[in-house]
């Protein structure tokens, strides 16, 4: 077998061996101190605006918070105002916004659960989108 092919033969297997796992990020070895933990972190970015003017006040958004993200995700989250930016159906759109960080409990459901948080948001307060990230990191508690 030539090197090229046995290379090619390698990278498959291990991008393979990678899908195998749900929690598999291929090509990335994330290493862990000591006393720290692999972790999926999500991340939610929440407009606030509706059309052009603050629709969803501080209110509303505890309301949000303590009706659909901490039922949820109840071992805790936290959550940073913000000042974001996008490009919508309509253009460029700026607004306020609130980003939520969430370390995920590592059960099967979690992108489930995310995804229908930011559903509810985008039909509670007529959201074009929601940005959702997950990203891995190493946790400590």
């Amino acid at each position: 077998m030539s090197r090229r092919r046995a290379l090619g033969l390698t990278v498959a297997l291990a991008l393979l061996a990678g899908c195998s796992t749900p929690r598999a990020w291929p090509g990335l070895a994330l290493a862990c101190g000591a006393g720290e933990h692999r972790a999926e972190v999500a991340e939610l970015y929440l407009g606030r605006n509706i059309g052009d003017r603050l629709g969803v006040s501080d209110e509303d958004f505890r309301r949000f918070l303590d009706e659909e993200l901490t039922p949820r995700f109840p071992d805790g989250l936290s959550v940073i105002d913000a000042q974001g930016q996008w490009r919508g159906k309509a253009g460029l759109v700026r607004e306020p916004s609130k980003l939520v960080v969430i370390v995920l409990p590592g059960k099967p459901d979690d992108r489930a659960r995310l995804a229908a948080a930011a559903e509810a948001y985008k039909a509670r307060f007529r959201q074009e989108a929601v940005l959702t990230l997950v990203s891995q990191a190493c946790a400590r508690f």
